[in-house]
């Protein structure tokens, strides 16, 4: 994709003036509101009370107000992307209180919605009239980390079986010019793309594997690591950085759950059948060594095969063995 399409982040280098600004404005306004009064009150000439009451009725009635407009508050880790006359005209990263172009307008494609971050999904409805400090709050852009929780997938892994999978995805805005005008909504653009990421770095891996492969289950953090790589590419044209990802939920579909869990049922005891089965030979062995070494007593081909046979039945039984004394000869 071809970057050079796109706005280039520009920092205004401002000075955290807004205070000195409001004086003066304010100042300035007083004056003028007192030029009016004034005009009425001593007698001066038609033309100069005609000249000083409309000078002082433009700048106390429109041009002061305008120059309120261009007051700006910028809380830490956020940001003011504003445009003038429908051109991008930089944008306000560090925190204070500024002055800038009072017909220069803030941008956020946000504004015109409700967000909430742990599902990251955007609803775009209707505002209610709300308070000038509530609308700034709105137009100011978001630099801090924030959690994006999508809902569960139901994906093919690379076996083809089916899966439930959910991932969580930390991220912030680190070029606002991309976030406001290089796509129409970086939350809902990085939303749809989680979810396609996801869906291509899970069909690569297998659920669980009894080898050394890698699995969705036993190499969680290797699969987290690729769906943030995956997303970070996908995501740098909208100018957001992906911090992390990690797998928040991992299941069989509904419709193989039974079927899986009898398989991992029996592939367990299998696996525990054959510690048994090792360690009952071990023990045999070691049994026949020690009487052997001792000469505590000498038991031909026949005798040995039978006593093998009965010590293998007591330590792989499932069962408690019940004893039988035999007093007489082994038939």
């Amino acid at each position: 994709m071809n970057n050079s399409k796109f706005t280039e982040e520009r920092l205004l280098s401002l000075k955290a003036n807004g205070l000195l600004a409001t004086l003066v404005i304010s100042l300035s306004l007083l004056i003028s509101y007192l030029l009016f009064t004034f005009m009425f009150i001593f007698p001066v000439s038609t033309a100069i009370m005609v000249v000083v009451v409309v000078i002082a009725s433009i700048y106390g009635f429109v041009v002061g107000p305008l120059l309120f407009m261009g007051l700006k508050v910028i809380k830490p880790n956020e940001a003011l992307v504003l445009t003038l006359f429908g051109r991008y005209y930089g944008t306000i990263k560090e925190e204070g209180f500024y002055w800038v172009h009072p017909l220069a307008s803030a941008v956020n494609p946000l504004s015109s919605g409700s967000y909430s971050p742990s599902s990251g999904k955007v609803e775009i409805k209707a505002e209610a009239p709300s308070s000038s400090s509530a609308t700034a709050t709105k137009r100011n852009i978001s630099l801090k980390a924030i959690t994006l929780n999508n809902d569960k997938q139901k994906v093919n892994d690379a076996l083809g079986n089916p899966i439930i999978i959910g991932v969580v995805v930390v991220w912030r805005v680190i070029d606002t010019a991309k976030a406001v005008f290089s796509v129409e909504n970086y939350v809902e653009y990085l939303s749809i793309q989680c979810d396609a990421a996801l869906r291509n770095v899970v069909r690569d891996y297998p659920y669980d594997s009894e080898d050394d492969e890698t699995s969705l289950r036993g190499s969680a953090t290797v699969v987290a690591e690729r769906i943030t790589q995956e997303l970070q590419e996908k995501v740098e044209v909208a100018g957001l950085e992906v911090l992390e990802s990690r797998i928040t939920h991992l299941s069989y579909a509904p419709e193989i759950a039974t079927a899986m869990l009898q398989r991992q049922q029996a592939t367990a005891m299998i696996a525990a059948r054959q510690k048994i089965v090792e360690g009952a030979v071990g023990m045999v062995e070691m049994a026949l060594t020690q009487l052997n070494e001792g000469d505590l007593v000498n038991l031909d081909e026949e005798r040995k095969a039978n006593m093998v046979s009965n010590l293998l039945v007591v330590l792989c039984g499932n069962r408690d063995v019940q004893p039988v004394v035999n007093s007489g000869t082994l038939y």
